[in-house]
């Protein structure tokens, strides 16, 4: 059976990139990723953006990279899936790879966020959303999840600091991570003085938008160089489901189906069971996501997921680690990018390089990326060999 190894990872800083192009952020990675390999060439090109053609004013996005990095003649597409493109990119890469057409892939996640400001950033985010029934009636990503968050909130009687653990947790981690935009740990108190955004969101319940790219290097085990002396990490499992667009269309809003289905075939692929997990990279762009997700996929029964935060069974030393090296919150949400820097941050801890963040004897990681409110989930099990 052919088994998908992460050859090389790659990642710039999250944060405001205001003097770096698109282009030169998408190098920056490619650059380090390829070296991280070994010097591994990529025959193919997948490309995971969010909003470039909104933001950036730019599409066709796999051609412009391909040709900037050096990669001129290399299949080179864009892959969009809201803010799963990134994870979205990860499994068209692992599937080319396991289907022996292609031997070495590369896999980028790129977002510039800053090319627009105010508004425009607003109205960008609004296009992953239901144009005709959600969009037109103004409805935001941060609106939609501030609604969904006081939906939970009165349905299972959740104290007004109920979800504070997500954000001292990812705070807490993003410390110690050089990448991250923010680096420095809150008190209970700060969340709690935190101007509202949404009611009941608040800034602290929300990632910050900004400019990253992440990279990885897809290969075959008997493909990697004679020189490559990293601990070997593989995709072993690997999922994606999709739900209806419009989170009023569902019969439940509070209950993330795809994070449940997409988790569940990948684990199955492995054999995995939730004990085996030893990190879980959600997708928190809002705190409630985080809860949603941890439900959906097992960790805590439904209306219960906020309260592994609020124990902090979501740390470094918890139940079960999440966001280890500052997950979306503290590194900031870089869009498209942000489920290829999920697969780095889980390679990272799979290889032992986590450094003060390092979850101990780590051997399987999930990670999972969502696209608007889990309409689409995109899930992948990293495994250590």
């Amino acid at each position: 059976m052919t088994e998908v190894v992460i050859a090389g990872i790659g990642q710039t800083e999250v944060g405001e990139h205001w003097d770096i192009g698109l282009r030169d952020l998408a190098f920056a990675a490619i650059q380090d990723a390829v070296k991280d390999s070994g010097g591994l060439k990529p025959q193919s090109l997948f490309v995971g953006n969010m909003l470039a053609p909104n933001l950036s004013n730019q599409a066709h996005l796999g051609a412009l990279i391909a040709d900037y990095a050096g990669l001129l003649g290399i299949e080179a597409v864009t892959i969009e899936a809201a803010g799963a493109s990134g994870g979205a990119a990860l499994r068209q890469g692992y599937l080319a790879i396991k289907s022996g057409l292609v031997d070495v892939a590369l896999v980028l996640g790129v977002e510039k966020f800053t090319d627009k400001v105010g508004s425009g950033v607003d109205a960008a985010l609004a296009t992953t959303g239901d144009a005709d029934f959600e969009s037109v009636q103004g409805l935001t990503p941060a609106a939609q999840a501030a609604l969904l968050m006081k939906r939970y909130m009165h349905e299972y009687d959740v104290p007004k600091d109920g979800f504070a653990g997500f954000a001292l947790t990812a705070h807490a981690n993003g410390v110690a991570n050089k990448y991250a935009m923010f680096r420095k740990a809150i008190k209970p108190e700060t969340y709690a003085k935190a101007e509202m955004v949404s009611d009941p969101l608040n800034m602290f319940d929300m990632a910050p938008n900004a400019d990253g790219a992440a990279a990885v290097v897809l290969t075959r085990q008997e493909l990697l160089p004679n020189n490559f002396s990293h601990p070997l990490v593989k995709i072993a499992g690997s999922a994606s489901s999709s739900d209806t667009l419009a989170l009023h269309d569902r019969k439940d809003m509070l209950y993330f189906d795809t994070a449940q289905i997409s988790a569940g075939k990948a684990m199955k692929q492995v054999g995995a069971v939730l004990d085996d997990i030893d990190l879980f990279e959600y997708h928190d762009t809002f705190s409630i996501y985080a809860a949603l997700q941890l439900e959906a996929v097992g960790f805590a029964i439904k209306g219960k997921g906020w309260m592994l935060a609020a124990d902090n069974e979501i740390g470094l030393k918890g139940k079960i680690p999440c966001a280890t090296m500052g997950g979306m919150k503290a590194r900031g949400f870089a869009g498209g990018a942000s489920g290829v820097y999920q697969a780095v941050d889980a390679a990272t801890q799979l290889r032992g390089e986590g450094e003060a963040n390092q979850i101990p004897n780590a051997k399987t990681a999930l990670i999972q990326s969502l696209g608007g409110p889990a309409s689409t989930a995109v899930s992948h099990i990293l495994q250590r060999m």
